[in-house]
């Protein structure tokens, strides 16, 4: 049976669309062209079929074929519903990846979906938000026994792995790609700060300067999306638990206060916690006539849906992934993309030349892990500082940018612990 025979897409002749998103991408993500000219002669995953579930759009298709580029048989589907999109899932089939994936399924099929990409028995995994792997470990147990391991793609996912690994049900390696400096240095910061006011901005079409942004929290995400909001001339408050996160909001030049305050005075609200009920109900209570509410996290759990529907009287959607929720004081609160990420699920992610090393790291750490999945063992760990700085070896390069190096002499004076 051929990809196309195994496959589950919306429409195979979306395909071109797909092609020239996928080849424009391609264009503008050098460090993964060059990993992909070392797997085409190395073969490093020959004989082995790989799992992956990202979102599914070009950036991560383009993964997809460099790991395919490798030897594998690479099956593929989406992390989140609404951000597949269609057209590159039908150009995947035609490159001969196999797709298990569409735009906005329901939420069974979504489920099905990832079961049969697990069903194809992979060797590797890439994951985002550690849905496959947890599957595997309470659903599928059955098919763990060809699992080397794999690599985490987001701060959500490396803690269920931990917990897994802390609770002793973790059965093979993973590597905690977003812990790398060249991911959140760069892809959360840079990318997550980008890509998510891209997708507010494209989606409601309203102006950011003057208003009042509250970030709610202060990780690597939280200062992206703070650091850009202030560049469109918002005002930005800044939500946090954190005592030292909350001096650092303060020290970067944001105003920092509880999230009981915040709901007062907010026009856009952006939750990139990676935990549940940020935004609830008591906050609704007191929250400004015309608020929009997004989340960049993984899950759609940050901004509570099921409170804010007990609270509406009415709900009805007035521009493509905005719907419009009505309280009974009149008050109108506007939701973006269901509660899903807003950058992904109302946009096309992080800019390529940020996922170019995100997912250069991707490659890599798969590559470690297969390669030394017996000496790791059933555990998280970090990616090895080398590969880590090799992908902005690459990326320098790609740029033309050449950098220092020490001298033997300064070499010893650092090594040194004798007087100076």
């Amino acid at each position: 049976m051929n990809t196309k025979e195994r496959s589950i897409i919306r429409d195979l002749s979306l395909a071109p669309e797909g092609h020239l998103k996928i080849d424009w991408v391609n264009a503008h993500m050098p460090v993964l062209n060059r990993i992909r000219e070392q797997f085409e002669k190395e073969q490093p995953f020959k004989g082995l079929k790989v799992a992956i579930s990202l979102h599914l759009e070009a950036k991560t298709a383009y993964l997809a074929k460099v790991v395919k580029a490798g030897g594998a048989d690479v099956t593929i589907c989406g992390s989140n519903p609404l951000s597949t999109q269609d057209d590159v899932c039908a150009a995947l089939v035609e490159d001969g990846i196999t797709v298990f994936a569409k735009y906005n399924p329901e939420p069974k099929e979504y489920k099905e979906l990832l079961l049969k990409t697990l069903e194809t028995e992979p060797d590797l995994i890439i994951d985002d938000g550690g849905d496959l792997v947890s599957i595997l470990h309470s659903e599928r147990k059955d098919l763990l026994k060809n699992v080397r391991g794999g690599a985490e793609e987001t701060t959500t996912g490396i803690l269920r792995l931990k917990a897994m690994e802390k609770d002793g049900e973790l059965q093979f390696p993973m590597v905690a790609v977003n812990d790398a400096f060249c991911k959140y240095l760069f892809d959360n910061r840079y990318g997550t700060g980008q890509s998510v006011w891209d997708g507010i901005n494209r989606t409601t079409n309203l102006v950011v300067a003057g208003k009042t942004v509250v970030v709610v929290g202060y990780g690597w995400c939280g200062k992206g999306v703070a650091m850009r909001a202030k560049g469109l001339g918002a005002n930005v408050v800044v939500t946090e638990i954190d005592a030292i996160k909350a001096v650092e909001a303060y020290m970067d030049g944001f105003a920092v206060m509880s999230m009981e305050e915040a709901t007062k005075i907010g026009d856009f609200f952006v939750t990139v916690t990676g935990n549940r009920d940020v935004i609830r109900g008591e906050h609704y209570k007191v929250m400004k006539d015309g608020a929009i509410l997004s989340n960049a996290g993984h899950f759609d759990v940050e901004v509570n849906k099921p409170e804010l529907d007990a609270l509406s009287v009415s709900k009805r959607t007035v521009r493509r992934n905005i719907e419009e929720y009505t309280l009974q004081d009149g008050r109108k609160f506007y939701l973006i993309a269901e509660g899903r990420l807003v950058n992904l699920a109302a946009g096309d992610g992080h800019p390529a030349e940020i996922m170019d090393m995100t997912f250069a790291l991707q490659a890599m750490s798969l590559k470690y892990v297969n390669d030394n999945y017996k000496q790791i063992g059933k555990k998280v760990v970090n990616v090895p500082y080398e590969l880590d700085e090799q992908v902005a070896r690459f990326k320098l390069a790609s740029m033309n940018i050449s950098i220092d190096s020490l001298t033997e002499e300064q070499k010893t004076y650092l090594d040194s612990w004798a007087e100076h």
